[in-house]
């Protein structure tokens, strides 16, 4: 394992478990003393024994809303889990964290959830545990399409195309935040909770009226007077167990992937056989083995626009289309050299063909991404890079087979959206610690952001010298250093979640089971119905 790889890895492992900690040891003991059990506990509680929890958007807010004490992974936890043996959407609220009040990340982390759960038709589960809209950000929260609102639009959504939706109420529910149990096929709600569109003092403050918790909003009250809720239970435990028996009543799920199927070589291999220095060559046909079943591969087109790897294999039995950046120098028939990283007229044109195959033929497509971008340049040009990228694109866009994308170094400019980044709907997109995402890669960047720095000083009439130009350089790389970091790609969300090398074959085969589920793919294009 090279040194940078195992340092990146050891940093990401390090802050993740500090993460897991949500708001620390102490909101965790507060949270015991009102007889609750903390979020992480409640998952564990509903999930099948001895299976995992794949969480999703661990990362969410990280670094971010540091003035207010920082928002561990947004205040909730989103992930896949098996409860009575279906595959479920979990979406938890983590009352340590500013009692699970939604900042604007908490908010896009439940809708990045909702959304996997649509395209998926996997079940969903709410443990609602929350304050509401974290209120000295509500401008950011409130009243925006991709904002707090979006989220109970979504619940409409899922119940009118049959997606499931269950909702346990487990401490607070205040606010707008009532709507979304309530909009859910089945509610529960534990003694000790609260549902209600305002408080006891916001009540007292509005309208004069005094009344207790439980009136206003209790168990009890909504068991036999509102009849709002379908089932009250005492506790967290008899309530989380209530739910895994609600859940055994759905449709088993339909599963044709299989852990069976052995790779090609140990995941382990990947850590040694990737080179995460941009300007080092490897050949991406060795690392491949590693992710897919052993067997042959099937190389398409393999003599022709040779930088991208276009081919058919099978990951878990399930066969797949894999489109994959070659970071190795390349001859073509004809022309010169091709660099690694980098998509020519060629492959943009070989990979959309392949694209529209896999479709054709209703086969999953897993990108994965080292890339530099398109190539540039007046031969490039005039050879039609745009026209070529264009319909590479297009492609990706109409795409409907299940999409999984994973990043493994570069992601720069177009390069991202060609193959199948955030913009163009992967149904899950993970990234390596060494991923790194900007619209250009960090040399260029600081250069063309020097030297617009540099026009305007002078235009102003300011006199710059050496020293001061090696400080706005450093200043400059800096800045766009911590920006293209893949941590802060994950604190927004732009990717599901962080891997290491190893783990990478057991999260694929999960997505891919995830995304798989039904028989008729195309019960998957959700068209004007996009959460």
């Amino acid at each position: 394992m090279t040194s940078d790889l195992e340092q990146r890895l050891d940093a990401i492992r390090r802050e993740e478990e500090e993460i897991k900690l949500g708001g620390g040891p102490a909101a965790i003991e507060r949270q015991h003393g009102r007889g609750r059990l903390a979020v992480r506990e409640r998952i564990a509680q509903l999930l099948d024994e001895n299976t995992d929890f794949f969480e999703l958007g661990l990362w969410a807010a990280w670094g971010m809303y540091q003035e207010w004490g920082g928002a561990p992974s947004a205040g909730v936890l989103t992930g896949i889990g098996t409860v009575a043996e279906r595959r479920v959407m979990v979406i938890a609220n983590d009352a340590t964290v500013k009692a699970g009040a939604f900042f604007p990340m908490t908010c896009k982390k439940v809708l990045r959830a909702q959304r996997i759960a649509l395209e998926n038709r996997l079940p969903l589960v709410y443990l609602v545990d929350s304050a509401g809209v974290f209120l000295p950000l509500q401008d950011e929260v409130f009243p925006d399409e991709d904002d707090f609102g979006r989220i109970f639009r979504n619940n409409a959504v899922l119940s009118a195309t049959g997606v499931p939706q269950f909702a346990a109420i487990l401490g607070n529910c205040v606010a707008g935040g009532g709507y979304l149990p309530v909009l859910c096929d089945k509610l529960l709600m534990t003694d000790g909770s609260g549902l209600y569109l305002a408080g006891p003092a916001l009540v007292k403050a509005a309208i004069g009226q005094t009344v207790s918790h439980e009136e206003l909003g209790g168990a009890e009250m909504h068991a036999a007077i509102s009849g709002t809720i379908d089932f009250r239970e005492p506790d967290d435990p008899s309530c989380l167990a209530r739910l895994r028996r609600l859940i055994g009543t759905l449709p088993e799920d339909y599963n044709r992937v299989s852990r069976t199927f052995a790779p090609g070589r140990p995941p382990e291999d990947l850590t040694n056989l990737f080179v995460p220095q941009q300007r080092q060559e490897y050949d991406i046909r060795d690392l491949l083995p590693c992710i897919l079943d052993a067997g042959p591969f099937d190389e398409y087109k393999a003599e022709y626009g040779q930088t991208l790897v276009c081919g058919y294999g099978r990951l878990g039995g399930v066969a797949v289309g894999v489109v994959a950046n070659q970071h190795k120098r390349c001859r073509p028939a004809n022309g010169p050299v091709q660099y690694g990283g980098v998509i020519y007229v060629d492959s943009a044109d070989k990979a959309a063909r392949f694209i529209m195959d896999c479709n054709q033929t209703r086969l999953p497509i897993l990108f994965l991404q080292d890339v530099n971008g398109f190539m540039v340049g007046r031969d490039s040009e005039q050879a039609g890079i745009i026209k070529a990228g264009a319909k590479l694109v297009n492609v990706i866009a109409n795409s409907v087979v299940p999409k999984l994308t994973l990043i493994l170094g570069g992601s720069f400019g177009a390069g991202n959206y060609a193959l199948c980044g955030k913009a163009f709907d992967p149904r899950f997109i993970f990234a390596w610690p060494t991923a790194r995402y900007a619209v250009m890669g960090g040399e260029q960047a600081a250069s063309t952001l020097l030297d617009i720095a540099v026009k305007s000083m002078r235009r102003d009439k300011q006199e710059i010298d050496a020293d001061e130009l090696e400080e706005l350089r450093r200043k400059v790389e800096a800045s766009y250093e911590a920006q293209t970091d893949v941590r802060y790609a994950a604190a927004r969300l732009w990717v599901d979640a962080i891997l290491a090398p190893a783990q990478t074959r057991d999260a694929l085969l999960t997505a891919l089971e995830v995304a798989t589920r039904y028989d008729d793919q195309r019960e998957f294009h959700t068209g004007v119905l996009q959460v």
